[in-house]
């Protein structure tokens, strides 16, 4: 008898990490039904997740693409812009009910599918976070939102995996610092680069690679008993 190739959702997997997580995974023989917020390929489901019902139609459409069953959630979509204290109260709140809704919001709701879907038919699953050293240390003056959102999908995590262990259902977190991706190229030229290097003792940035590698043993090699746990990947930079 064939075993079923596993299934899974990666959400903003059109670049950066997101792409390596879904390379890494179509590697090991994975079906990957990816997420951007426009679709690069016929592989790939298009939804803005900055939308209220697009976590839901999301889930639905791949629910379908994958004939009712998904195995794997990875939850790496993800906004960092920059969002400075001094500038206008609606445009802050703004800013941030943006980045809270596409960080951490629609992770949880995604989540929330999936575990309904595998505690529904009474089989396993796992969901992978791609959060941020942020959600330990804070980030930025700019960056209040994102640290939050990094830090409450660090406790969505922790929850899902206390409770639903016994039902099969694992989760596991990576919590990466500045890697080499379009999303914080800006922030460290801006930044001015050369400083944030210096407080990272390995002496570089981590490469999307580098991330994807500790996601995927999280999806496919982790054993159970590890559910619940978070990998640092930040070079030193802090230290837990």
């Amino acid at each position: 008898m064939t075993t079923p190739a596993v299934t899974a959702l990666v959400t903003g997997s059109s670049r950066g990490i997101g792409a390596a997580i879904a390379a890494g995974l179509r590697q090991r023989g994975v079906r990957v039904i990816g997420h951007a917020t426009r679709a690069v390929d016929a592989d790939t489901i298009a939804a803005d997740l900055s939308e209220p019902s697009a976590p839901q139609l999301l889930w639905e459409e791949a629910m379908d693409r994958a004939d009712g069953h998904i195995d794997l959630l990875v939850n790496n979509a993800g906004l960092f812009e920059a969002n400075p204290i001094d500038v206008s109260d609606i445009q802050w709140l703004d800013s941030w009910e943006d980045t809270l809704r596409i960080n951490l919001t629609s992770a949880a709701q995604l989540a929330r599918f999936a575990v309904r879907h595998w505690l529904a038919e009474d089989i396993g699953g796992r969901v992978v976070h791609i959060a941020s050293r942020a959600g330990h240390r804070g980030d930025s003056p700019d960056h209040w939102h994102y640290a939050a959102a990094k830090g409450g999908m660090l406790a969505l995590h922790k929850t899902i995996a206390r409770q639903y262990a016994g039902h099969g259902i694992m989760s596991y977190a990576v919590t990466p610092g500045f890697t080499d991706t379009a999303m914080a190229g800006d922030y460290l030229a801006s930044r001015g680069g050369a400083g944030i290097l210096a407080d990272i003792p390995l002496g570089r940035v981590a490469t999307p690679q580098e991330i994807a590698t500790i996601a995927v043993f999280c999806a496919l090699d982790a054993p159970e008993s590890m559910t619940g746990a978070t990998l640092d990947a930040n070079g030193a930079s802090y230290v837990r």
